[in-house]
């Protein structure tokens, strides 16, 4: 490792796909690429500006709402990082993965010309400005045009964090999208997105509860899980596809949601347990065709906001293996909530030291790349 690398405080942001709030934390990344995290804060999205994101999310905004949206998301985001700054005083940069709007990891062409692409927003140049701070941001796009797919980035993290551990461990995120990273003393890391993770959820808390998601997952465990329902959705192309391969909105998108629930069961409590038994089955699934052919797996470690679903981890219980024990990031003094924060403040030192941090055998990606684009203040 590079001797000239120091300890730098790295204010971390991340908006997933379920779009709950702006994760914010203040790190510690040291030379061994380790981090720490001393603060992180979960920043609401005012209640309109949320509502166009996902009027961004299902197709219906306009040119000129995205060019708008980008600022004012980028304002959002540096409200959020000047609010741990307003306690603990500016960092030596921000590391901003922004808002995914659009993925498309696809190798479609136009007059030769390859269309896979992803745009995340949040204006990189307002959080320098409203901060004092050098902003990284724009994490993915060096991936693809690595020939990547742009995701998963937080592999690199993974195997930096649980490499040394030396035993065969999968990582598994749980937000909108699940993905897995494959950590093992004896095979290359790699990872991929599994497929739904709270999307669906979510989307069918809002329809039929007016709730923004399944506080301790109590609907899903007062239903029932219809295993015919089960089954039809399990066959969808996605799951069967081999990896690298990521997913996002634009496919798991309300229309695929609401075609879904023409057949699914009368109770909406019925729904809930199906879709959330649906979300694990499809990560065992995953790990059934992907990785326990080749990996002896010993221990699965879940973070994201999965891991505060009590149904949904009693379903992964009960899909997985019984020899394979199920534990959380907490277990290993990772956040949980800010473990992808953490992930991108990683990511964003490494940047800044120009370190490669991308992961090809987890992206696709055709060689190692320094991933980020600076916004200097």
């Amino acid at each position: 490792m590079n001797s000239e690398l120091e300890v730098k405080k790295v204010i971390g942001l991340m908006s997933g796909t379920s779009c709950d709030s702006i994760d914010a934390g203040l790190c510690e990344v040291y030379p061994d690429l380790s981090v720490k995290l001393i603060s992180g804060i979960n920043y609401k999205y005012p209640e309109h500006v949320r509502a166009k994101i996902f009027q961004l999310f299902s197709g219906a905004a306009s040119v000129e709402d995205v060019c708008q949206m980008n600022f004012v998301i980028g304002k959002c985001f540096a409200d959020a990082c000047n609010t741990l700054i307003s306690e603990h005083g500016k960092p030596d940069l921000i590391a901003s993965h922004g808002q995914t709007i659009y993925h498309y990891p696809f190798d479609t062409t136009l007059d030769g010309y390859s269309l896979k692409s992803t745009l995340q927003i949040g204006e990189p140049a307002i959080i320098a400005q409203e901060t004092g701070c050098l902003t990284i941001s724009n994490f993915r796009e060096a991936d693809i045009a690595a020939g990547g797919e742009g995701a998963p980035l937080v592999c690199f993290a993974d195997e930096k964090w649980f490499k040394p551990l030396k035993k065969n461990i999968l990582i598994q995120n749980i937000g909108g999208i699940s993905n897995v990273t494959v950590i093992s003393p004896e095979h290359e890391t790699f990872g991929f997105d599994t497929g739904l993770g709270n999307i669906m959820i979510d989307y069918c808390m809002r329809k039929f509860f007016n709730s923004p998601y399944d506080k301790d997952g109590k609907i899903a465990d007062s239903g029932k899980v219809s295993a015919s329902w089960l089954d039809c959705l399990m066959q969808d192309d996605y799951y069967f596809k081999n990896p690298p391969k990521s997913t996002g909105r634009e496919y798991f998108s309300s229309e695929y949601i609401e075609n879904a629930l023409k057949f699914g069961p009368k109770d909406p409590k019925d729904i809930i347990a199906t879709v959330t038994a649906l979300t694990a089955k499809s990560i065992t699934s995953a790990y059934e065709r992907f990785i326990y052919p080749d990996i002896d797996v010993k221990e699965v470690v879940i973070g994201g906001g999965g891991a505060y679903n009590p149904t949904l981890m009693k379903y992964l219980r009960h899909y997985l293996p019984k020899h394979i024990d199920l534990k959380t990031h907490e277990a290993y003094g990772i956040s949980n909530n800010f473990k992808e924060v953490m992930a991108f403040a990683l990511l964003g030192y490494c940047n800044f030291y120009g370190i490669p941090s991308n992961l090809p055998s987890c992206t696709g990606a055709k060689k190692r790349v320094i991933l980020g684009k600076v916004s200097n203040c």
